[in-house]
């Protein structure tokens, strides 16, 4: 048999049903303008959407590329290749707060001994190329990376044409 339902075990179930049902408050979030730098307010929301002068996506806004590729077993730059060394020489006389490194890559056939030395050639004539379109040598840098740091994985032309390459990389 039940036992009568009285008015402290009705309440106290009430209550017990009420707090399951309970939801957090609803809080404003903060403003989202500040300020940025410029002297301009922005929100949040424009975080990411704007280009830094001087940084790698704005050399590759204006060059058009960071990328330059060679022939296999090649450090010769290559009509194509000077036009986008060229670009990048533009923006980088443009840009004097601005250091540059220049990273040569080679793909995965050969000795490691033998891709870092090429890919130490193939920074030396991206860094020339630059330094006769007018940025000063105290700007550039080079490193080699040989085939240790390949962009394109495969053993196939395809492959290996995005592996050999120089980048040049906005350093401040």
């Amino acid at each position: 048999m039940r036992a009568p339902l009285t008015l402290a075990t009705l309440a106290l179930s009430l209550s017990l049903a009420a707090c399951g049902k309970r939801q957090a408050p609803v809080v404003a979030p903060p403003p989202t303008t500040g300020e940025t730098g410029t002297g301009t307010t922005t929100n949040n929301d424009d975080v990411g959407l704007v280009e830094l002068p001087g940084s790698q996506a704005a050399m590759v806004a204006a060059a058009g590329s960071d990328t330059i590729y060679f022939g296999t077993d090649k450090s010769d730059i290559s009509a194509d290749a000077q036009a986008t060394l060229r670009a990048q020489a533009k923006w980088l006389v443009a840009n004097p707060n601005v250091r540059a490194s220049v990273e040569g890559h080679a793909d995965e056939r050969g000795t490691r001994e033998y891709n870092q030395a090429l890919g130490e050639r193939r920074a030396q004539a991206a860094k020339l190329f630059l330094m006769a379109q007018g940025v000063p040598e105290t700007r550039l840098l080079t490193i080699s990376w040989g085939k240790e740091r390949p962009v394109a994985t495969g053993s196939d032309e395809s492959a290996w044409a995005q592996n050999r390459r120089a980048v040049t990389v906005v350093v401040r």
